[in-house]
Parts: C-alpha cells; structure tokens; sequence
C-alpha cells in the first residue's frame, strides 16, 4: 500500500509541473495572438480610447502593460483565490466555465458508458467469430460509420426525428438544448431531459463504439493466436475458457488505456455534436474563446482539459497494473 501511494503521489507531483508549464505557455501564446483590444476597437460606434483602456486594464487584458506583469497578476489570483480571470466583457472565466461543465456531462457521461459496453462487448464478440457472417456484418457496419463524418450522421439522425415528431403528431424528440420544462414535477423533468439527450447520445455512442469495438476485435485477435494461448489450450483447456482466462484480459489493457483517456473528453465535450443540437458545453465554450480573444477562457479550458488528460493517464497505468500483475507500481 505504501508503495501504491508513493507512486500516485510521485506521479501526481510530476503532472503537477506538466500542468503548470503547459497552462504557462497556452498563457503566453494566447496572449501573443489574441487581440481582446480589437473587440473594443472594433464596436460601433467605436468606444472613447480613455474607456477602452480602463476595461482592458480592470480585466488585466491591457497589451500596452507588461506581459510578465499580467501573467503574475493572473498567476496570483488563481494561488489566491483561484480567480482564473475575466472575458473581454468582464464575465468571470470561472462562472462560465461551471455552468458549461454541467452541460457537457450531462451530455457526454452517458453516451461514454454506452460505447464502452456496446463497443467493448461487439468487439469481443466479432473477434470470437473471425470471418463468420457475424463478424462481417458488424465490421461492414464499423467501417459504414467510420467514413460518415459526425456532421453528416447528426443531421440524418436529426431528419429522421423530425419525421418520427410529424408522423406521430406529437414531440418525442427534441432536437436542441437540454431541457425545456419548467415545473418542478421530478418525474416530468427527467422525461423532457430524456427527450432532448436522446438524440445527441445516439450520436455519440455510435461514433465511440465504432471505435472501441474495431480497437477491441484487433487487440483480442492479437492476443488469441499468442503463445501462451497456444499453451493454454494445448494443456486441454477449451477455446472458450482460454480466451476468457487469458487473452481476453490481456486485450482489455490497451482497451482500459483508451477509456481513462476518454474521462478528458467527458468533460471538455464534444464541440460539432454541441453546436448541431445547440448545447452549450465546454466544448462550444473553448471554440467561442477562441473567436472572441478571450484569452484567460481559452488558457482555462486548455488546463483544465490538460488535467483531465493526465488523471486519465494516471488513471490508464493504475488499470493496466490491476488486469496485469507484471506490471508492477515503482
């Protein structure tokens, strides 16, 4: 147990540096090419010059102020007060930022679950039943998805709910935002939020199952034909019971690596599939920083996607240890 603890503690230290390094550097390349001046300069009519310094100056976007001097000034207030810094406009970075992790949860959490059993479990399956009809027709449907770009697959799926909506008379299906009821009926809530997420989910799950399912049959086929599996059934073991005992928990590791890292992307959203269905998650959040030279949003994202990554990959070494006893914590 020590020594588990020593190694998560030493990793964590050693992401800690990561982390500060790269959310420095995003500091400083976002504020060498964003210009939060020009959405001043930029307004109609145009602001007094004397009002536009004092909003660049109370928000620490002021370019005419020494970078180092804004880059401490901002560094000190997220030591302090964990103060992440304010849009051109004055809307604190922090504010918006946990309204759209909700929103990207809500949005993601599902359809990640959803692909990880579906995908995993078909890639399994097909890889047990190598060139029969089974796994042909799942492999003729993986690679149907893989070319079909998520823009495409949203809107068809889109199409087909409106039809379903005006055939049967009545909205099952929403096909923006996340919520659109008002009272305070549990019941009746949790039905609206199912009839907006429905649609976004179906899209999500199939383009992540898709992938874990091809990345599944690959990693189990591998490990099928193996030597130790080889052994394994020459010791009389059926071909069934050496593949759940042995090769099946081996291919599960890479698949286990791939699933920590998908934690990052639960959280940070999914930036076509929130724009299609008008939600407005972190993802959507990053690309309108972006446009709209918000320099201290756009480093905030970037860190905080940063950390999702790294517990992702500390998370992905703590399960290979646990399905792999070789590997042992140092």
């Amino acid at each position: 147990m020590a020594r588990f603890l020593t190694y998560v503690a030493k990793r964590v230290i050693n992401y800690a540096v990561m982390i500060f390094v790269a959310t420095s550097l995003t500091f400083f390349l976002a504020s060498a090419f964003m210009s939060p001046r020009s959405n001043y300069e930029s307004r109609t009519p145009r602001p007094p010059q004397e009002s536009i310094e004092q909003s660049l100056t109370a928000n620490n976007l002021n370019d005419k102020t020494p970078i180092m001097e804004r880059y401490t000034t901002w560094l000190k207030g997220i030591v302090t007060e964990f103060d992440w810094g304010n849009s051109p406009t004055g809307t604190s970075v922090n504010s918006e930022i946990s309204q759209r992790i909700g929103a990207s949860v809500k949005l993601m959490l599902l359809s990640t679950v959803l692909s990880i059993v579906i995908g995993v479990g078909l890639g399994v399956y097909t890889a047990q039943r190598q060139y029969q009809w089974q796994d042909r027709l799942w492999g003729g449907v993986a690679a149907l998805f893989l070319t079909v770009p998520t823009v495409v697959l949203a809107i068809l799926i889109v199409f087909f709910a409106i039809e379903i909506n005006s055939a049967s008379g009545m909205r099952i299906f929403y096909v923006t935002g996340l919520s659109s009821y008002t009272g305070d009926n549990v019941l009746l809530a949790f039905l609206d939020f199912l009839q907006h997420i429905l649609l976004p989910t179906i899209v999500l799950t199939i383009i992540s199952a898709v992938g874990y399912h091809v990345n599944q049959r690959t990693y189990l086929l591998d490990e099928m034909h193996a030597d130790y599996v080889r052994t394994a059934r020459a010791k009389g073991l059926t071909k069934k019971q050496a593949i759940r005992k042995h090769a099946l928990r081996a291919s599960l590791i890479p698949t286990s690596v791939n699933v920590a890292f998908s934690i990052a992307g639960i959280f940070t959203g999914a930036v076509m599939t929130e724009k299609i269905f008008a939600i407005h998650g972190l993802g959507e959040y990053f690309i309108n920083c972006i446009n709209n030279n918000d320099i201290y949003g756009s480093v905030a994202v970037a860190a905080f996607s940063g950390v999702c990554t790294l517990v992702g990959a500390l998370l992905a070494d703590l399960f290979a240890a646990a399905l792999d006893p070789r590997i042992k914590m140092s």
